[in-house]
């Protein structure tokens, strides 16, 4: 069945189901970062896969253990391409595991031309981490300081996938990596979403392939 928004409101609405997810409220922008422009307020278009990736970090705790997931997730379809998780505050290495894996991803595209934004983060902006962007050509993007909405489909991902874990795959942590292994998983192959026309990630991905041939 497909139908409206607003009448999946009024449905729920009358079911008495209401949301736990999170509302964010609106922040002021903040200035533009120095050293690498906002090439999402450029009006990028992104038309294909692996243009355009952004990437964040999300913490939560599990039974009072801390953790940290980064994710490297494709604007065009908002799949989740490669992504760490660490035990340890501010742990860096989340950031290059997770970027050596979306590396080894590019190199199925030749000399793809590809975008990464990110936020501010200590660690995003750097040195090593750059550096390792420049030797495999990929373009930085950044987002102002303090603006989370220049990066809001990140930060969606980010709030439904802490709602989710908890709320429908009730992670209990016995093996945390294998819980995030397999909600990753399901996101990104079994959960259909309404920007992709009710397809997954990886449907909507096939489906692009089928109509190149």
């Amino acid at each position: 069945m497909v139908f409206s928004n607003p009448y999946a409101h009024k449905c729920c609405k009358i079911a008495g189901i209401k949301s736990q997810s999170k509302h964010y409220r609106y922040k002021k922008p903040g200035e533009p970062k120095r050293v690498y422009p906002n090439l999402l307020l450029a009006g990028l278009q992104v038309n294909g896969p692996m243009q355009f990736i952004v990437s964040d970090m999300t913490a939560f705790y599990v039974h009072g253990i801390y953790y940290e997931l980064t994710l490297y997730m494709d604007l065009w379809n908002n799949e989740i391409l490669s992504y760490a998780l660490s035990t340890r505050r501010g742990d860096r290495m989340t950031y290059i595991f997770g970027l050596e894996e979306l590396v080894e991803l590019k190199k199925q595209f030749g000399e793809h031309k590809m975008v990464l934004h990110s936020d501010q983060g200590v660690v995003y902006a750097s040195k090593d981490f750059n550096q390792l962007l420049e030797k495999y050509n990929i373009t930085r993007s950044m987002s102002r300081a303090g603006t989370p909405t220049d990066t809001a489909a990140m930060e969606a991902i980010n709030g439904w996938l802490k709602a989710e874990i908890f709320t429908d795959f009730h992670i209990i942590g016995d093996d945390i990596k294998s819980e995030i292994d397999a909600y990753i998983t399901f996101f990104n192959e079994q959960r259909p979403a309404y920007s992709l026309g009710y397809l997954t990630p990886k449907q909507y991905r096939e489906h692009y392939r089928q109509t190149l041939r």
